[in-house]
């Protein structure tokens, strides 16, 4: 059996490790996650094991030369949104911003650095068994766009009645209860592409 590729997060924030765990988790649910609150905790594993590093930018600093060395496959975590900011030579992803934003931004890096999957295992059989009819697909990709239930009866000349149900019947079947949930399974899909959110 093929092991499962691993990311490991390295943030002295307990909180935001746990944070960002779950997220990954949902976007990436191939991916074997793991927390350490130091490089030399991650070091005392084999570190080179690691797909990713998603690295505190306050850790980065106190641990450039490690990072330095990984460079290219560190994703600095950054307070600070301005691109002129942000530590250059890494990717970054700004983490104040809105969960539906921090989503974006990690599905975004996912998709374009391993477009459809390159350098990727296969998804497991159960996340890409699609268990949504046409319509809920349609009602899903309009959803994840920002449209609300009246917007969404309109385009797609039903009720807002139907609309509800459909929404209610969605997260259901997936077992999500959140708008980011929803979107990283569209995206992950191509039921919506990541540009149009």
């Amino acid at each position: 059996m093929m092991q499962r590729p691993k990311i490991a997060i390295v943030d002295s924030n307990v909180l935001s490790m746990i944070g960002l765990k779950q997220i990954l988790e949902n976007v990436m649910p191939i991916m074997d996650i793991k927390t350490f609150s130091s490089v030399e905790e991650l070091e005392q594993t084999n570190s080179d094991d690691y797909f990713h590093y998603f690295v505190a930018q306050s850790m980065l600093l106190q641990q450039r030369q490690f990072f330095i060395a990984h460079q290219h496959k560190t994703i600095v975590l950054t307070q600070n949104s301005d691109p002129s900011n942000q530590p250059t030579g890494f990717h970054c992803i700004s983490t104040n911003v809105t969960e539906e934003q921090l989503v974006r931004s990690i599905l975004m890096l996912e998709q374009y650095a391993h477009a459809h999957g390159k350098n990727l295992p296969a998804m497991p059989k159960a996340i890409t068994t699609s268990t949504l009819s046409a319509r809920e697909i349609e009602v899903l990709g309009l959803i994840v766009q920002g449209y609300i239930n009246k917007e969404i009866a309109d385009r797609l000349n039903i009720g807002i009645t139907t609309v509800i149900t459909h929404r209610k019947n969605i997260m259901e079947k997936l077992g999500m209860k959140s708008v980011s949930g929803l979107t990283i399974y569209a995206v992950m899909h191509g039921y919506v592409d990541i540009n149009d959110i």
